[in-house]
């Protein structure tokens, strides 16, 4: 087996998952150069995976103006900043992985799907669910006819409320101008899915939401901008900062608040950084419920609600057949299809090692599935190509019109508003 050689740009939590596996199975992949403007985490992947001190770079740029270092690169770097390395990436002749989403813009997802078409490069995106066993299972039981026709879906992403506050709160996804939409950043995952599991292109979206709690008028009395202020409401509030991430517990998401996780270094983050602000004193602006209705050209259609207001993040689904249904859970891997005609129930339940870590398994299995067609040497669109993703990002985008706009949006004339 020929090992892969990567290169990472953007060193962050999203590449430190994928780079795991390069830590893992070092005979499949190698990380050979970094990219990163934080000085301490590229001192942290150069440890960890022996990169050389010269292929350590401040920035992307810098990277990509050396004679090309690996085989494939890994873009993780924050929503803004895709398209530009990611087109650089592609002309140097890199193959590429990209975070979620494609882009921020319509403009580019669109001009990324058609450099896709056109290069010989794998351009992947890091739509993960398609790769865990239990959306793979669901699109199989589909594609034998378990329920007969499928008729209609209804997706729930439940975000949890202590996730919610800090990604989409305090944290790096708070602001649609900093960053972008909710639908766009937490669930273009589940556009996605949908338009996969549909199996056709959706012709008509139309999509209710709102930023509805997380504001300073319904701030608890008294509370400052920082927990660590004197909050009077610090015994019952269920966003009260120390509790979240100054435990014993430095996993994520108390991994990402500071590179220094020592008990110290954590005070001194809450006490200066986003992640210790008041999660109704902060400066978000994207939504904490949405509902999205989709129609697909097969006559298929879907309903879609996003929710901070859960106990534990999860994604439960049900599908709707002429001759059964589907009703799932992701979190727990638990599939039942029920049939009309004997009204028999199955209970399908998949053995996925470390269960529910890294999106039910689908972030080892894409690494996997492009470490292959980069060591095959394919060119043909895979799973998750920029040539398909284009079209699940653009039922996103179309939803936060939709939604700011009040009416229902016509795909096919949405994109020719776009190449207008």
């Amino acid at each position: 087996m020929n090992k892969v050689k990567v290169a990472l740009i953007g060193a962050g939590q999203r590449g430190e998952v994928y780079t795991d596996y390069a830590l893992k199975r070092p005979l499949e992949m190698e990380l050979v150069a970094v990219a990163d403007p934080n000085e301490r985490r590229r001192e942290k992947f150069k440890a960890a995976h022996g990169i050389p001190e010269e292929n350590c770079f401040k920035d992307w740029q810098e990277l990509l103006s050396k004679p090309r270092l690996a085989d494939a690169v890994l873009i993780c770097t924050q929503d803004k900043q895709h398209f530009e390395p990611t087109m650089q990436a592609l002309k140097a002749g890199y193959h590429v992985l990209l975070e979620k989403p494609m882009s921020t813009s319509p403009e580019e997802c669109l001009l990324m799907g058609q450099e896709s078409e056109k290069s010989d490069r794998i351009f992947s995106i890091c739509h993960v669910l398609r790769f865990t066993p239990f959306f793979t299972k669901i699109k199989g039981l589909l594609a034998e006819g378990r329920i007969g026709r499928l008729m209609s879906i209804q997706h729930n992403e439940n975000v949890g409320y202590w996730h919610h506050a800090h990604s989409y709160v305090r944290g790096n996804w708070r602001n649609t101008a900093e960053s972008s939409p909710m639908i766009l950043a937490k669930s273009c995952h589940d556009m996605d899915i949908l338009l996969w599991l549909a199996g056709d292109e959706c012709t008509h979206i139309s999509s209710f939401g709102m930023l509805s709690h997380f504001k300073s008028e319904n701030a608890p009395q008294g509370a400052p901008l920082r927990c660590l202020d004197g909050c009077p409401a610090a015994s019952t509030c269920p966003y009260y900062a120390p509790d979240m991430y100054l435990t014993e517990n430095i996993d994520w998401p108390t991994s990402v608040i500071s590179t220094d996780l020592s008990f110290e270094g954590r005070v001194k983050a809450l006490k200066e950084g986003p992640y210790g602000r008041c999660v109704y004193h902060c400066d978000n602006d994207v939504v904490d419920h949405q509902v999205v209705n989709m129609e697909f050209a097969n006559e298929v259609t879907a309903t879609f609600t996003m929710s901070a207001f859960t106990n534990e993040p999860s994604r439960t689904i049900k599908l709707m057949g002429t001759g059964g249904e589907i009703r799932a859970a992701l979190e727990k891997n638990e599939i039942e299809v029920t049939y009309f005609d004997s009204g028999y129930k199955e209970t399908i339940s998949l053995e996925v090692p470390g269960g529910h870590i890294g999106h039910g398994g689908g972030d080892h299995r894409l690494i996997e599935d492009f470490l292959a067609m980069v060591r095959e040497g394919k060119t043909s669109r895979g799973l998750t190509s920029a040539s398909y993703s284009v079209s699940s990002h653009l039922m996103a985008f179309a939803a936060e019109t939709s939604r700011l706009e009040k009416r229902v949006v016509h795909l096919p004339d949405y994109v020719r508003s776009i190449l207008a």
